[in-house]
Formats: structure tokens, sequence, C-alpha cells
């Protein structure tokens, strides 16, 4: 990542992340601003990309929540197919 790229440039490519792609690259990312060796214009921009990450995957986290789908059963107790999960 060029230190020469704004904030939304440097993070355009995250949307285009699988979640687990997005999940990697931020455990990464705490793992190396624990270690406290990057320095200081590093550690801000691993921040701003970390926090991007971190929005995305909780987008990524609601969409396949939105997609589950409750069993529902028939009076005798048996699948009679699905329903939409509610979501509050």
């Amino acid at each position: 990542m060029s230190a020469a790229k704004t904030g939304a440039e440097a993070h355009k490519d995250v949307e285009k992340l699988s979640f687990e792609d997005a999940l990697k690259q931020l455990e990464e990312i705490v793992r190396q601003l624990e270690s406290g060796e990057a320095p200081l214009e590093k550690s801000i921009e691993l921040y701003e990309r970390g926090t991007a990450l971190k929005a995305h995957c909780e987008a990524r986290l609601k969409l396949a929540e939105a997609k589950v789908e409750k069993i529902t059963l028939s009076a005798s107790g048996e699948a009679s197919g699905t329903a939409p999960l509610d979501i509050e």
C-alpha cells in the first residue's frame, strides 16, 4: 500500500475482498499493531485499513445473516419448508 494513496483510494479494494480474506488481513494488521514495531505513519495507515476491513467484515456478516433461513415446522412437527430469518 503506497503512502501516496488517499484513505479512500487505499481502501477501495477492500470492497472486493471475501469475508475470509478481509478477516485474514484484519488479523495481520492487529498483529502488526500489537507488536508496536511499525513506525507512527505506518501504524496510522494500518489502523485506517483495519477500520475499513472491520466495517467490510461486519457488512458481509450482516448480509449472510439476512440470508439465513429458519426451518418451519408443520402442526405434526415435521419440517415443512423455510422462511426468512427475522432480523431486528
